[in-house]
Formats: structure tokens, C-alpha cells, sequence
């Protein structure tokens, strides 16, 4: 049932219309934004890192409020709850399914993100590592925050507040992959975030 959910969820991902936006603002963000800084190539490259994990945080919001809310609009919810489906079940597909159709683009367009930047190559797979470790744990928060404004109008701004003070260390630690143990700390934020986000949003919607 776990991948029956999963591809229901890469079905629904595939069919939107806004299927290729986070990889778009992602790659975008890192075009444009050596016209504000300028032809410093060593503070461009520096600061590469940063630039990344902010454009993918926010990539990683652009969906936010479709990933719960149109199914607890149109009682696909309330149906798979009352077929026993458990809802952490539910949530966990949706967190891998967000993660599969955010994060996976993004990696996979970071070498054309980090020649933009200016980065070199151990560099940007440093920071492909770190990216591959840390937005797992982005995934899991944007979908619990979807869960928490699921009924909500407006709900994607409110999310995005909800996420944003809660993916800080997960930025902090992104941005320092290069210090000793910041991908450790990285991985073991995501399996805290993976771990008790399903409950949390699981019990978000069982109140709604």
C-alpha cells in the first residue's frame, strides 16, 4: 500500500502543471543573482553555498499548497482513513514523494547552478552531497506544515512561516558541509525530521 501511495502521489506530481517550477526557480535564482553581486568571482563563489540552499528551501516551498490541501479538499483524506489506511502511512508517501519531485530535480541541476555560481567541482559535490542528506529533512517540514494549513486560505504563506525558523539548521549546517561533522549533523537532522514528521502531520489531520 506504502507504494501504491507513492505513485499515486508521482502520478498527481507528473500531472501538474507546475511540475518543472521549483527546478526552474532554482536554476533562475542562480542566473540572476551574479547580476547583484557583481564580477567578484571569489566573493561569488563563496558565498555559492548560501545562494543554494536558500533558492532550494524556497523551491522546496513552491508546492506546499498543493501537497495536502486539494486532498482533504475533495475527501481523498477522509477516504483513505476510512479504509484504515494509516494516516502517518499517508504522509510518509507524501513526504518521499515531495522529496522525490523537488529535491531529485534540484540535485540533478546543481552542475548547472554551480557553473553559474562560479563554483569548482569538489565544491559543488560537496554541496551535491549536502543537498542529498539535508532536503529530506526540508521535505518532511513543508509536507507537516501543508498538513497544519491544509484548511486554511492562504495556507502557502502561512506554511512558509511555519517552515522557515524550523529549516535554519538545517541551512546552517548545508552551508558549513565543509566543517567537521556539519554532514553528520546534516543526516541526523533529516532522520529527526523523517522520524516524527508522519506523526506530527498524521495528528494535524486526524483534527481537521
Amino acid at each position: 500500500m506504502f507504494w501504491l501511495l507513492i505513485r499515486r502521489d508521482l502520478t498527481l506530481i507528473a500531472r501538474s502543471p507546475a511540475l518543472w517550477m521549483p527546478v526552474m526557480f532554482f536554476v533562475l535564482v542562480a542566473a540572476l543573482f551574479p547580476f547583484a553581486v557583481g564580477p567578484d568571482a571569489r566573493l561569488l563563489a563563496r558565498i555559492a553555498p548560501g545562494v543554494v540552499w536558500v533558492a532550494a528551501l524556497l523551491a522546496a516551498l513552491l508546492p506546499v499548497e498543493t501537497l495536502i490541501a486539494p486532498d482533504v479538499e475533495d475527501g481523498t483524506i477522509d477516504q483513505l482513513a476510512s479504509r484504515g489506511i494509516a494516516m502517518e502511512m499517508v504522509v510518509a508517501a507524501r513526504i518521499l514523494a515531495h522529496w522525490l519531485g523537488f529535491a531529485v530535480p534540484l540535485i540533478a541541476a546543481l552542475p548547472v547552478a554551480a557553473v553559474l555560481l562560479g563554483m569548482d567541482g569538489a565544491a559543488a559535490r560537496r554541496l551535491a552531497l549536502a543537498l542529498l542528506l539535508g532536503t529530506p529533512a526540508l521535505a518532511a517540514l513543508g509536507t507537516v506544515a501543508a498538513a497544519l494549513t491544509a484548511t486554511l486560505r492562504g495556507g502557502g504563506a502561512l506554511a512558509g512561516l511555519i517552515v522557515l525558523p524550523l529549516a535554519l539548521p538545517i541551512l546552517i549546517f548545508g552551508v558549513g558541509a565543509d566543517a567537521p561533522g556539519a554532514l553528520k549533523l546534516l543526516a541526523a537532522a533529516s532522520l529527526v525530521a523523517l522520524a516524527v514528521s508522519p506523526f506530527a502531520a498524521a495528528a494535524a489531520l486526524k483534527q481537521d
